[in-house]
C-alpha cells in the first residue's frame, strides 16, 4: 500500500552536535547548581534543537482536536454511544470541554476538526470541517477504511497544519471506539498480545474489557496480512487518527514541537515514526494515560512522558497541563540569568 509521496517522509535530522553543546553550555551557565532544573534543563535542549536556536521561542500554539467515528462500536467495546463523539465536539465548540476550559487558561488556540464524525455540523468559528465520511466501516468485517480514504485523511492533516501559524502542535483527539483502534496499532505494530494492549476505554468494566479483547482479537485475525504502518492504519485504525497521522508528519517536516496527549494521539505517532523515524525528535510526550496500554505505547516509543497524573480523559487534556512546562522551559533557556550576566559567583 503507497498512499502517499515518499517526500514526506524526508525530513532533516535533528542531532546538531554544535548546537547541542552550545545549549548544553548556555543551561549549564545559568545561576543555579549544575543539573538542578532535572528535566526542565533536557526538555529546554530539546526545544532548541527542534527549532534550530539557542533561544527557543514558543509562539501561537495550535490544538488540533480530531473527531471521529468508528464501525466497531456496535460490537460493544466502548461504554458510551457514538452520538457522544458529536455530542462533545459541540461542548468542545461551546467551551464547555476539559480541553476547552485548559486551552482558554493558557492561550492556546482550539481547532476541532471533523475528520468523520457521524454528524452534520453547522460551520462556525474554531470547526474545520475535512470529513472523509460518516465514520469508518466496521473492521471485523472489512478494512476500517480505504487506501484512498486513508490518504484523503493524512493529505487532510497535512493541509491543516500548512494552513495555520505558530511553531507547536498539540494533538487531542475525540471518537468513541478509538481505544480499540489505537490498542489495534499498538498490537500490529508493537508486536504484542492484544490483551496487554487494551484497557477500560471510557469505563468498561472487567467482563466488558474481556469482550472488548476477543472482539479486538478476532480484527486482527481478520486483518492478519496488513503489517505494514500504512496497511495497518488503513485496516484498524481510525479517520482521525490517519489525520493525525499526516498533522505529525507535516508538523516534523516544518520543524514544529509537537505535544503528544495520550493513548490515541501516540498511536497516530507510532505510526508516523514507522513511516519516519525523524518524527520522534520532534515529538515531546506531555503524560502517561492510565489507559493501560499507554505504558506499553510509550515504551515501544522510546518515550518517556512528563506527567502521570493518572489521566484518561483524551481531547488532548494532557498536552495542555503540560504546556506549561514547554513555556518554562523556554523561558529558563531564554531569559534566565547566567553567572556572569548575574555577576554571581560559581562553585568552583
Amino acid at each position: 500500500m503507497n498512499v502517499v509521496n515518499e517526500a514526506w517522509f524526508a525530513m532533516a535530522d535533528l542531532q546538531n552536535p554544535e548546537l547541542l553543546a552550545r545549549l548544553q553550555h548556555k543551561i549549564n551557565n545559568k545561576t543555579k547548581p549544575l543539573g538542578s532544573l532535572g528535566r526542565i534543563e533536557q526538555l529546554a535542549i530539546q526545544l532548541g534543537l527542534i527549532l534550530g536556536t539557542e533561544s527557543p521561542r514558543l509562539t501561537q500554539a495550535q490544538m488540533l482536536v480530531c473527531a471521529g467515528d468508528h464501525g466497531i462500536v456496535k460490537h460493544g467495546v466502548s461504554a458510551f454511544p457514538s452520538d457522544v463523539t458529536w455530542q462533545m465536539v459541540e461542548n468542545f465548540l461551546a467551551g464547555g470541554a476539559a480541553v476547552s476550559v485548559l486551552a482558554r487558561q493558557h492561550g492556546i488556540a482550539l481547532n476541532v476538526i471533523d475528520c468523520g464524525v457521524n454528524h452534520d455540523f453547522a460551520p462556525r468559528l474554531g470547526l474545520i470541517i475535512r470529513k472523509v465520511g460518516y465514520g469508518t466501516v466496521d473492521s471485523l468485517k472489512e478494512p476500517a477504511m480505504s487506501e484512498e480514504q486513508c490518504q484523503q485523511a493524512m493529505n487532510h492533516g497535512r493541509e491543516i497544519v500548512k494552513s495555520l501559524p505558530g511553531n507547536v502542535v498539540l494533538l487531542g483527539e475525540m471518537g468513541i471506539g478509538n481505544t480499540s483502534a489505537a490498542a489495534l496499532l499498538l498490537a500490529r505494530l508493537g508486536d504484542l498480545d492484544i490483551a496487554d494492549c487494551t484497557g477500560a476505554g471510557t469505563g468498561l468494566d472487567h467482563f466488558a474489557i474481556a469482550r472488548k479483547v476477543e472482539t479486538l482479537r478476532l480484527v486482527l485475525k481478520r486483518h492478519a496480512s496488513a503489517t505494514t504502518p500504512l496497511e495497518a492504519l488503513a485496516c484498524l485504525g481510525g479517520f482521525e487518527i490517519a489525520t493525525l497521522v499526516g498533522i505529525v508528519l507535516q508538523a516534523a517536516i516544518d520543524n514544529r514541537v509537537i505535544v503528544v496527549d495520550g493513548f490515541i494521539a501516540s498511536s497516530a505517532v507510532l505510526v508516523a515514526t514507522r513511516l519516519a523515524p525523524k518524527v520522534q525528535q520532534r515529538c515531546i510526550y506531555a503524560h502517561r494515560s492510565a489507559e493501560s496500554g499507554h505504558r506499553l505505547m510509550l515504551d515501544t516509543l522510546q518515550a518517556t512522558a512528563l506527567l502521570d497524573l493518572g489521566l484518561r480523559l483524551g481531547e488532548g487534556s494532557g498536552a495542555a497541563l503540560a504546556w506549561p512546562l514547554l513555556q518554562s522551559a523556554s523561558d529558563i533557556l531564554c531569559d534566565m540569568a547566567s553567572f556572569e550576566s548575574a555577576g554571581v559567583a560559581r562553585n568552583e
